[in-house]
């Protein structure tokens, strides 16, 4: 194992605006990065797609044209980084793997800019706006734990966050935080009549996630309105990107329509203490667990 043995570690989400063209997301992406390691973070995570505005508002095969080749633009540019301040940096991306073969992906960057993993999204929505089947292969290198010099670090993306299962088999390689790279917002006609349950559903399935599997959790959501197609209201990405512990209690919680960095320290001392007196890990009934892996369950 890599990881150094600190009990406690400070880690940060980044809230922005991504509505801009890759080369000046990557630098405003950079700078901000910077800014959390020199308030003291360790473990930094931007948004989901960082490098572009969301472009699976429609379904456009010139929009292949954003993706980006392994250990390519955004591995280079944050691989030095990570290395120069010593920090751990989660980078979503948009991987082409080959022609025919895209995925929405993350490297979890270590802290001497080497590859600590490489995560592809493995649950991908289609919903009105979010058509990220076209463009996204599902992920194919499961659910684990990233060993890095700061700790243990699982990561998932986006679609991912409403799924327990990808949280706990996760947290059962290891992870001491879940990482959650998000896209997330309101379509504005509905924002009014179902808006506030949406925006509650997401943050109580996450904390929820937290408190099952005793782990700290923290979402890194977008923020601001993206609206790039004629004839639609475009999404409102809500922000609200948040830090959670292992009772699902909120350490720091963003604004809906700002950028900003968030902060929180991991314990694992409190992490072990928590399961230790929540032992829902010992109490698992796998012997009864086989049909989770069936499609529906036909009485």
């Amino acid at each position: 194992s890599k990881y150094m043995g600190n009990r406690t570690y400070k880690i940060a989400v980044i809230q922005l605006n991504l509505n801009d063209k890759p080369e000046n997301n990557l630098k405003k992406c950079l700078s901000w990065v910077k800014e959390a390691a020199k308030k003291g973070a360790e473990v930094v995570s931007l948004p989901e797609l960082y490098s572009s505005h969301y472009f699976c508002q429609s379904e456009e095969p010139d929009n292949f044209a954003l993706a980006e080749p392994l250990y390519s633009t955004s591995f280079k540019a944050f691989s030095a980084l990570s290395k120069e301040l010593g920090v751990v940096i989660i980078v979503p991306f948009f991987e082409k793997r080959m022609a025919g073969i895209y995925h929405n992906s993350a490297y979890i960057l270590d802290t001497d800019g080497s590859e600590a993993g490489l995560y592809r999204k493995m649950h991908i929505p289609d919903d009105p706006h979010f058509y990220e089947k076209f463009y996204f292969t599902p992920g194919d290198l499961g659910f684990k734990s990233n060993q890095t010099k700061k700790g243990n670090i699982g990561v998932l993306i986006c679609w991912d966050q409403w799924f327990p299962e990808a949280a706990r088999l996760t947290a059962l390689k290891g992870a001491e935080i879940l990482f959650y790279p998000t896209a997330i917002g309101w379509h504005p006609k509905e924002k009014e009549q179902y808006g506030e349950n949406q925006y509650g559903a997401w943050m109580n399935v996450i904390k929820g996630h937290a408190v099952a599997n005793g782990v700290y959790v923290a979402a890194a959501n977008r923020v601001g309105l993206e609206k790039y197609l004629p004839n639609t209201d475009g999404i409102e990405f809500w922000g609200a990107s948040f830090i959670a512990g292992p009772q699902g209690e909120i350490l720091a919680q963003a604004s809906h329509d700002k950028e900003e960095l968030l902060m929180a320290e991991v314990d694992l001392d409190l992490q072990e203490n928590v399961r230790q007196n929540w032992p829902f890990f010992r109490d698992r009934r796998i012997d009864a667990f086989g049909d989770i892996t069936k499609r529906a369950i036909d009485q």
